[in-house]
């Protein structure tokens, strides 16, 4: 258990908007190791997108707990959570997430901005990622002036700026072509053997199945393999 990065134990949600409770997750045990390159899979409902939120502290679980290193994140405080998922973990959404107003550049700059890294830093480190998602010259090109592949270029590296020490991605490819999905994932891979970074996907998409090196299959919220 020494190398264990996350350690999801007996985790449930359960959702009470509707006249009928619904079961999203039911009772996971998930131990994830330090470099893992793993995909969450299963059928649209079977409670992958719910189990990567409440791993990355974004919802709350109805039951059990969450510990990252060590640290219980589901007992963690409001702010002090914010704050630790500012400076340990790496987001991708399928919904891109940017911030509509600020440039590409801006965008990925921000997240270190908020860590408190110099300017000198930050604005190497952006200009390395634009050039490894493919991006230069689309510095200044705000979210709308993108096209859907270009904001998902944006919003990869934006979660690997602050070189995170895990990165959770929600669908990461959904949007994208072969050859862009290919070239990012490539990216994924190189930080995940060369940098020790851990990434956990969830996904339909057979071109990151194929490159995890562990598939977790859920259905109906349960871990069946």
């Amino acid at each position: 258990m020494a190398n264990v990065v996350i350690d999801a134990h007996n985790l449930s949600k359960t959702y009470n908007e509707g006249p009928v409770p619904v079961h999203a997750v039911k009772h996971v045990h998930l131990h994830i190791e330090q470099g893992e390159f793993i995909a969450l899979v299963g059928p649209s409902g079977s409670g992958k997108t719910t189990l990567l939120n409440m791993i990355g502290g974004l919802d709350a679980p109805t039951e059990g707990r969450v510990l990252i290193d060590g640290t219980d994140i589901t007992a963690m405080k409001e702010n002090k959570l914010i704050d630790f998922r500012l400076h340990h973990i790496g987001f991708v959404f399928q919904a891109y997430n940017l911030i509509p107003v600020l440039t590409a550049e801006e965008n990925i700059d921000f997240i270190m901005l908020l860590q408190g890294a110099g300017k000198a830093e930050r604005k190497a480190r952006v200009q390395q990622l634009l050039k490894e998602v493919g991006l230069e010259g689309k510095e200044h090109s705000r979210p709308s002036e993108l096209s859907g592949g270009q904001q998902q270029r944006v919003a990869v590296a934006r979660a690997l700026a602050s070189k995170p020490k895990f990165v959770l991605a929600d669908e990461p490819t959904a949007n994208l072509d072969s050859a862009t999905a290919g070239n990012l994932l490539d990216i994924m891979e190189k930080l995940n053997k060369e940098e020790g970074m851990t990434f956990v996907f969830s996904t339909h998409d057979p071109r990151v199945i194929q490159r995890a090196h562990r598939v977790v299959t859920l259905e109906d919220g349960e871990i069946v393999e």
